[in-house]
């Protein structure tokens, strides 16, 4: 069932106050998102090659236990190591054909946890892979079927376009961790995250960045640096507002300045866990509509939760950028279990600023051609085209 109508409520972009949230690369909920959406990629490429397809799993359990660490200025060190903890379920054995999952699970684990720069993967962290295979049958019928039906009841939602306040906050955090960035300021850590408000047209832009100690001297260098960090943002965020303050820690002082020997809290202040980061645009929007599926590490061919999120997105984007009347686009999809996937129990497409009946055969041609081609959504998760986090 298809239903395109008229929003019954005013877009996030248009009301007088907005909020978004972006968990930089190296938060921790944000590494542990991308380590088993990584599992679930690399498991993908070894059942193609092994068995032709994808075999059923769900890796979309897992968990980065904080360590213990003493930063000082100018060095410091980790004291006690961070432990992860991997978990779900993979197919491991088919037709006497061994998977290495629980290798391959650890392997991925250190290699995204070494894209943190001043983290040593295999000696400021622990590892523990309790990745269990499915249930037989469930195995069988997996690999068994022709087509791919729902394995859950489970909704996507996506929006377009995306406001000022939300590409600020993406651009702002992917500009602090970029190569360049770093090398101009090797003391900024990858864990950074940016909370933007705006109030009418002013925005607010809330930034919390470790900062690495061994780049550090001193209390005066620290703030110093900072004072550094808070121009380069302000010249970011007048790229997207004329009216706009910047603040950096916020939460620290000279007693208790914020600063790291790795560049993430993972390594003392903070834990991660699936799911409570970013959604699978990148952002956290709690005045837009939004799913709390963790997508990240569940299976990228029948999970409707995960596919349909990645979906709707694409069909809120194609929506907007093909009918330029159209002021915002909002995407619901829900499945219904043992469903075929490209045969959702409803697709709800909700406008603003057009009428609806005058762009509906053009809306109903952008679904169906979505829902026709759903398996480029899952061709896109396993070559890592789409990102979760």
């Amino acid at each position: 069932m298809r239903v395109i109508q008229q929003a019954k409520s005013l877009p996030a972009p248009f009301r007088q106050v907005e909020i978004v949230e972006r968990k930089g690369l190296g938060h921790p909920d944000t590494l542990i998102d991308h380590i088993m959406e990584g599992i679930s990629r690399r498991l993908c490429d070894e059942y193609l090659s092994k068995f032709g397809k994808i075999a059923h799993h769900n890796v979309d359990k897992g968990l980065i236990v904080g360590g213990e660490a003493k930063p000082e200025f100018g060095g410091g060190e980790v004291i006690s190591p961070v432990h992860v903890f991997l978990t779900g379920r993979a197919t491991n054995e088919y037709k006497g054909i061994e998977i290495p999952v629980d290798e391959i699970a650890i392997e991925v684990a250190q290699e995204e946890l070494s894209k943190v720069r001043n983290f040593d993967a295999r000696v400021h962290a622990t590892y523990e892979s309790k990745i269990r295979p499915g249930s037989k049958d469930l195995v069988e019928i997996f690999m068994r079927s022709e087509k791919h039906l729902a394995n859950d009841t489970s909704f996507g939602v996506g929006f377009a376009p995306f406001s000022n306040l939300e590409k600020a906050a993406l651009h702002i955090e992917a500009v602090l961790n970029s190569d360049d960035f770093k090398a101009k300021y090797p003391f900024v850590g990858e864990d950074i995250k940016v909370m933007a408000l705006r109030e009418g047209k002013k925005a607010t832009i809330t930034v919390a960045v470790a900062f690495v100690s061994k780049y550090v001297s001193d209390v005066d260098d620290y703030f110093a640096k900072k004072d550094q960090l808070k121009a380069e943002v302000e010249k970011l965020a007048a790229e997207f507002f004329d009216d706009f303050d910047v603040f950096i820690n916020t939460g620290d002082s000279r007693e208790a300045p914020y600063i790291t020997v790795t560049g993430t809290s993972i390594e003392a202040g903070d834990d991660g866990s699936v799911g409570r980061g970013n959604r699978i645009n990148g952002i956290i929007t709690p005045m837009r509509p939004m799913t709390l599926e963790a997508a990240a590490g569940k299976n990228p061919v029948t999970h409707t939760g995960k596919i349909y999120s990645a979906l709707a997105f694409r069909m809120a984007k194609q929506i907007e950028e093909e009918l330029a009347e159209v002021q915002n686009v909002d995407v619901f999809l829900l499945s219904q279990i043992g469903r075929p996937i490209n045969d959702p129990k409803i697709a709800n497409v909700e406008l603003y600023g057009v009428d609806p009946e005058s762009v509906k055969a053009k809306v109903d041609y952008i679904i169906g051609y979505s829902l026709d081609n759903i398996e480029q959504v899952t061709e896109d998760f396993v070559k890592g085209k789409l990102d979760v986090a």
